[in-house]
């Protein structure tokens, strides 16, 4: 399906797949691309050689600044379409019409990690959309947590360079510094709930496909009469929120550094696309203080039980990007980018955030033109007296380029709200100049304990693993110190089994917020199970019955489960098609569960480490053998859940063992 926004993107396109002659910038074609000009065949070069000098000035400046935060990053195009109209809330014309069709362009990202890091590593990911509405761009700049470290965005230079590499050694690269970082967490306590996040499992997903996103920020929705209320954006994703384990995570990084790149890729590819809901969570302007946290802090969620998501739409992501550069690097996000309809709040991270992006584009994309960029274009007209300026791509006519005019009839000329005009919200602003925090931006750790309490205890006891390992990686004792102090404010017990693993002191006095309050939908344990594009390694040792083989491919197929057989060596089965993978390529963890079919006596190293490995993981694992007595001896417990033998029983228990996907009762 093509859209405004793919219809655009194809007048800028040039398809060098096509049969076309060499030419330079200047259309001049090229009779040879392989030598340069020269005094002779053993002369110097000479530098009249246009065709060389223009190549080689081209190469020399054909990379520009990465970001300094997301700077790794993935992009594709989709669509949005909503499911019932928002005109309630809402005058934006792609949130009121049902029967509209709106182009996005999605990049996910790392926050932390430079261009080379890997995909997988402990980080917050970005989740930003843009949809190209008829009225103009609406730039949806999120992540995949609701909260964020700081209050206020004056702070955000100071968080940023204290999580990046440490300055002096500059190290670790692609995660989280070490001492700077939870030395900044120790003394800027406004970060406890943050940490829990990113401490948890939601830091290491399964699949870009597979975790959630949110605006993070506090927004207004403006109906038509004028009416305002509070909204915050979150996207549900179709499959389920799924993630990885620590350990897997890590070996993934040597293994495959484009894990989340490829499987995105991949499936779009293969036609399996991405799909979320756009949900929104809604509060009167009356209610604005009627809970017990502030609504703008960008440091707390409005608890699901508390603001119900209300899900109104559906995003789809169904084709990858032609040239990385053009569109996934060009891309230039901004919360500043609204439609009429959606407006600030107070929040004060994202009022910084509206000065800050727009200044990070300018040093960037080298100057003021980067709406102009193709990826970046409105798919509606755009007309104003902004002239001139590097890399202007549009030839302006007429005399006037100012506003008020007479010589041009005022043209272009602003237009009434009615006509469509965006007009921001009107609200009566009363109060002194003053540097400082608000009152009820003091609670720090009561949402950083309701998130601890919500988690399922397989998902706690990850999170105190994560901690363990992150602060233990600081050399600095007062750091460490410093770090479980916070921890202290949170859960005491936690607190204790952290200082324990570290041989730090816990503080004497108890400091524990005492909540029970808990909210399901912050555990992925609450979440949906599928078995769409899981990824099954089938495991030979010997010659496999083919016909048992085909009837159970046939049936991992069925239910949209890929499947790769991996063998000691590439070679073509009589039946079942090709083993296309051998131990040495493959590796366990690029796989959600495995079937080792073995009519041998002894079963090869390399199958036994698969399974055992994926046992590690705790994922399912399937056995079809002659002679089960080499597995009795392996490191997988045959009694165990999510372990199942096909020998004499059919798959669907299996099938069943991958829609769940990890079977955490073996940590118990």
């Amino acid at each position: 399906m093509t859209n405004k926004k793919d219809d655009q993107l194809k007048k800028f396109t040039i398809n060098t797949e096509n049969q076309a002659p060499l030419t330079t910038n200047q259309g001049v074609k090229i009779t040879e691309d392989e030598f340069s000009l020269k005094a002779g065949l053993r002369g110097p070069t000479l530098m009249e050689d246009f065709h060389f000098r223009e190549k080689m000035t081209h190469f020399d400046h054909e990379r520009i600044p990465e970001r300094i935060v997301h700077a790794r990053g993935v992009g594709a195009h989709g669509i949005f379409q909503l499911y019932e109209s928002l005109d309630a809330f809402t005058k934006a014309d792609f949130l009121t019409d049902t029967s509209k069709i709106t182009p996005v362009f999605v990049r996910f990202s790392t926050v932390q990690g430079s261009k080379g890091s890997a995909d997988t590593v402990r980080d917050v990911r970005g989740f930003a959309t843009k949809f190209y509405t008829d009225e103009g761009n609406f730039d949806l700049v999120g992540n995949n947590m609701p909260v964020f470290f700081i209050q206020d965005a004056i702070k955000f230079p100071d968080f940023v360079h204290a999580v990046k590499p440490e300055p002096d050694t500059d190290i670790p690269q692609g995660a989280s510094a070490h001492d700077t970082f939870w030395d900044f967490i120790g003394q800027n306590p406004e970060s406890a709930h943050m940490v829990m996040w990113l401490m948890s499992d939601r830091a290491i997903p399964r699949s870009l496909r597979m975790m959630e996103g949110f605006g993070v920020h506090t927004f207004r929705l403006i109906n038509a009469n004028g009416e305002a209320h509070f909204v915050k954006f979150h996207w549900k994703p179709k499959l389920g929120l799924h993630s990885l384990v620590w350990d897997e995570a890590q070996r993934i990084s040597g293994k495959n550094p484009d894990f989340h790149r490829q499987d995105l890729y991949d499936a779009i590819d293969q036609g399996e696309y991405p799909e979320w809901e756009l949900g929104l969570q809604i509060i009167p302007e009356e209610n604005e203080h009627q809970f017990d946290f502030d609504i703008l802090d960008p440091t707390k969620i409005w608890p699901e039980e508390d603001v119900p998501v209300k899900i109104v739409g559906k995003m789809t992501l169904n084709r990858n990007v032609d040239n990385f550069f053009a569109e996934t690097e060009q891309v230039a996000f901004h919360p500043g980018h609204v439609v009429p309809g959606i407006d600030f709040s107070n929040d004060p991270l994202l009022q910084g955030r509206l000065f800050s992006y727009t200044d990070t584009q300018l040093s960037r994309l080298g100057g003021p033109n980067f709406h102009q960029i193709p990826i970046n274009r409105p798919v509606c007209p755009f007309t104003n007296n902004q002239r001139d300026g590097i890399h202007q791509m549009i030839i302006h006519k007429g005399q006037t380029s100012y506003h008020r005019n007479a010589l041009n009839n005022n043209q272009p000329e602003p237009v009434s709200v009615n006509q469509g005009g965006y007009e921001h919200h009107q609200e009566k602003v009363d109060g002194r100049k003053i540097r400082g925090r608000s009152e009820s931006f003091r609670d720090f750790f009561s949402q950083a304990k309701l998130f601890y309490n919500s988690l399922a205890s397989y998902e706690q006891q990850h999170l105190k693993n994560a901690l363990s390992f992150e602060i233990g990686k600081c050399k600095s004792e007062m750091v460490k110190i410093n770090a479980v102090a916070i921890l202290n404010h949170i859960d005491r017990q936690m607190a204790q089994e952290v200082a324990n693993t570290l041989g730090v002191p816990l503080p004497k006095e108890n400091y524990e917020v005492t909540s029970t309050k808990k909210s399901p939908a912050l555990s992925m344990a609450n979440t949906i199970f599928k078995t769409d594009t899981k990824k099954v390694a089938i495991l030979l040792n010997g010659n496999p019955d083919e016909e048992q083989l085909r009837k159970w491919t046939m049936a991992l197929l069925e239910h949209k489960i890929a499947y790769t057989i991996v063998d000691q060596k590439i070679h073509d089965l009589n039946y079942t098609g090709r083993v296309n993978e051998t131990y040495e390529i493959a590796d366990p963890t690029l796989f959600d569960a495995f079937l080792l079919i073995s009519n041998e006596n002894d079963i090869a190293r390399p199958a036994l480490e698969f399974i055992e490995t994926g046992f590690k993981h705790y994922k399912p694992i399937a056995f079809a053998l002659s002679h089960p007595k080499p597995i009795e001896f392996s490191r997988v417990k045959l009694n165990s859940a999510g372990v199942y033998d096909l020998t004499s029983s059919v798959i669907d228990p299996f099938i069943e063992g991958i829609a769940k996907g990890r079977f955490w009762e073996r940590q118990l």
